[in-house]
């Protein structure tokens, strides 16, 4: 009996010492990930890098991770025009399948899913801001941008008539979709200003925009998009992903 209880202590204190040295390698290993990303995204800030899954180190010794998680709090994305930028806010991505290589240069997910959102003061730069004429002696420029409800965005539309502004913006509901890497804003019905007869195309050359969003880490790609109170609710997705190469 007092063997078998030496053995059992012996096992625990065995047990205790290999999860503490896991979470270290894990807690390392994160950090190095992390500083990874922060290099090769060329990121203002470190990322946040969260390795899922115990023991770590026996996935390590796999050559492939179960599940990594990443936080980017501000990312700067491609717009594809004349080298703008557009913000990502909260860009969380979860990562499975993370293989890496021998000498640990480079790991790759098999797939990622995630979450990120564009401020509607972010999408309004994409919008025509500047008076532009929409008929003889009609002009109109968006002016802001806001939640409208069940997944609409409110537009709202500055209008000059005959030198005279409108008491008020016009507001109109749209909808946004994503198509491809472009997310894009579509009024479900045109407003009219004071009373006056548009063509349809000119009022969409205002009160429709698109907003290509490109270069996102890894490659991952837009999936979805949904108006939400404070902006534009975007759903990633992608295969292949690179983390680290």
């Amino acid at each position: 009996m007092r063997a078998l209880r030496i053995l059992l202590i012996v096992v625990v204190i065995l047990g205790g010492l290999f999860v503490i040295a896991d979470r270290v390698a894990v807690n390392f290993a994160e950090g190095e990930v992390a500083d990874r990303l922060k290099t090769t995204e060329s990121l203002a800030a470190t990322p946040d890098v969260s390795i899922k899954g115990f023991p770590f180190l026996t996935q390590v010794a796999g050559g492939e991770l179960d599940d990594v998680e990443v936080g980017i709090q501000d990312y700067e994305a491609d717009t594809g025009t004349g080298g703008q930028k557009i913000r990502i806010d909260d860009l969380n991505a979860t990562m499975k399948g993370v293989a890496f290589s021998g000498d640990y240069s480079s790991a790759t997910a098999a797939t990622a899913t995630g979450t990120a959102s564009i401020t509607y003061d972010e999408l309004l730069k994409t919008a025509k801001s500047e008076p532009t004429q929409v008929a003889p002696g009609v002009t109109a420029n968006v002016v802001g941008l806001s939640d409208g409800g069940n997944g609409k965005i409110k537009v709202e539309v500055e209008a000059t008539v005959l030198g005279n502004k409108l008491p008020e913006p016009v507001q109109v509901l749209s909808t946004v979709t994503a198509q491809g890497d472009t997310v894009k804003v579509h009024a479900d019905n045109l407003p009219s200003f004071a009373g006056v007869d548009l063509a349809e195309g000119r009022v969409r050359a205002i009160t429709d925009f698109e907003q290509k969003i490109d270069g996102l880490p890894g490659g991952i790609q837009l999936d979805k998009v949904q108006a939400a109170k404070s902006g534009v609710e975007i759903t990633v997705k992608g295969s292949n992903v690179e983390l680290a190469g």
